[in-house]
């Protein structure tokens, strides 16, 4: 099996055997290596072989091992003969990104910046099992389901205007909690305005570089200004659900006319009774996950103003973008010179529609969909825009962070010895943290290089480059 160059930024596994589709990564002869050493790409050619796939099962440049699907997967399925599976969506269901810009400076906060990462680190909880201060009723935490962050801000968590500017408004209509346990139920009751642990984070960043200047005008972000960038998802809620659907579908394997190639793509036909629920499931995990960022940042926000002793007018605190990965969505697409309706499976990428779609924001419609690329904590972010070759060629999709290069296990044994946090200090990055071994999974050695990702999804046109953003605080899960 020959992982073949296309051009600059295309490699892939030509159609063969029990294959339906070719098997493309988006990557470059720099980062490649790393992907034939680790053979993550024999996932993708498993994901090629499932039921009612079309064009190609395709990854990005941060593609790396995950379960059963690579992380930095998409994949898009006929409605009628496809299948929707909970591996090609991931374990943290609607696991995304939010991004805030404010009035401030560099200058405005660098004074007080170990004050601000002490305060966000008490007043954010984070870590394996944390739990938050808001309480939900079985009928609330229902509510938050249905609604998403529609929720948050009518309970005063935020403002109208943040809900245009997050992905689908924030809330997936189909969403049904009838179809979660109540097992994800009850994980989800103590959870909400938590940031988890792992690679979550919530980062305090300034705005390092512009790469275009309309664009980031557009989007609110200018030179030297100060922002806040969270990461997180639908926490035990969405593990839960992923959970309880995979060990169900596991038990059906091979019946129905579903074979597949390995366990861990344990699916269902979407046109199923169980494919619908799993997709309604999934869809409450997705509006958890909106409502808990959008919970987050109001935090963050009411933060930046006690530290500062300044009001909301004065920090200008605005929503830029919440985009979201490790999803499933019905998307009308072209396929073979027709528009159709299809399943698209996101695993750790994101949505990069074009300029001019009419899901993308009226405020930023003409210039693309934000995209937002978190690095690591020692390195940079990115803010992209979608293009019209990401519709052609990815259904929509581009990266989604840096992907990693080391285990968890790997990278505590390649920490040993280093005072990781020292060094970030040095580097002009507060860092606080959770956990005894959570610096040493997340260091920046563990990922690889944000730049050279981002470069070639810019390199191949699937997005261009807004703005690069440089982290000085950050709290890690």
């Amino acid at each position: 099996m020959e992982l073949n160059q296309i051009d600059d930024f295309r490699w892939e596994v030509e159609k063969q055997g029990p294959m339906r589709v070719p098997a493309r990564i988006y990557s470059s002869a720099e980062m490649i290596g790393a992907v034939k050493k680790e053979e993550t790409f024999k996932q993708l050619v498993n994901v090629a072989q499932l039921p009612g796939i079309i064009s190609a099962a395709l990854a990005m440049p941060d593609i790396h091992w995950g379960y059963g699907f690579p992380i930095g997967g998409v994949a898009a399925f006929d409605c009628d003969e496809g299948i929707i599976s909970p591996g090609g969506v991931g374990y943290d269901i609607n696991c995304g990104v939010r991004l805030a810009a404010t009035g401030l400076t560099e200058k405005d906060v660098r004074p007080r910046l170990a004050d601000l990462a002490d305060a966000m680190f008490g007043a954010i909880p984070s870590g394996i099992g944390s739990t938050g201060s808001i309480r939900l009723t079985n009928t609330e935490l229902k509510k938050i389901l249905k609604t998403g962050s529609a929720w948050a801000v009518k309970n005063g968590f935020g403002e109208d205007t943040d809900i245009a500017h997050t992905e689908d408004a924030g809330c997936m209509a189909d969403a049904d909690p009838a179809a979660a346990s109540d097992r994800a139920l009850e994980r989800g009751k103590k959870q909400l305005g938590t940031l988890g642990s792992g690679n979550h984070f919530l980062e305090i960043g300034v705005v390092d570089a512009i790469y275009d200047a309309a664009a980031a005008q557009a989007f609110g972000l200018f030179k030297d200004t100060v922002t806040v960038l969270l990461h997180t998802g639908s926490r035990g809620l969405g593990y839960q659900i992923c959970d309880d659907f995979l060990a169900a579908m596991a038990k059906h394997l091979h019946t129905g006319g579903i074979d597949v190639p390995d366990r861990q793509l344990a699916c269902e036909k979407i046109r199923s009774s169980a494919g619908e629920r799993y997709y309604q499931a999934m869809c409450c995990a997705a509006n958890f996950a909106w409502a808990n960022r959008q919970v987050l940042m109001h935090h963050a926000q009411t933060v930046l103003m006690r530290v500062f002793d300044i009001s909301p007018r004065t920090l200008g605190m605005r929503l830029v973008y919440d985009v979201c990965h490790n999803i499933a969505k019905f998307e009308r697409h072209n396929v073979d010179g027709r528009e159709k309706t299809v399943c698209v499976h996101r695993k750790g990428a994101t949505r990069a529609f074009a300029p001019g779609h009419p899901a993308v924001c009226p405020d930023y419609r003409h210039i693309g969909q934000p995209i937002l690329i978190p690095g690591d904590m020692g390195t940079a972010s990115y803010v992209l825009a979608g293009t019209q070759k990401a519709m052609d060629e990815t259904f929509g999709s581009t990266c989604h962070g840096a992907g990693r290069v080391l285990s968890r296990t790997a990278a505590k044994k390649a920490a040993k010895g280093r005072a990781l946090n020292r060094e970030l200090a040095d580097r002009g990055i507060h860092v606080r943290w959770t956990g005894r071994s959570t610096l040493a999974e997340e260091m920046p050695d563990a990922y690889k290089d944000i730049s050279q990702v981002v470069d070639v999804v810019a390199g191949a046109g699937i997005s261009r480059k807004v703005a690069k953003l440089r982290p000085i605080a950050v709290v890690k899960g």
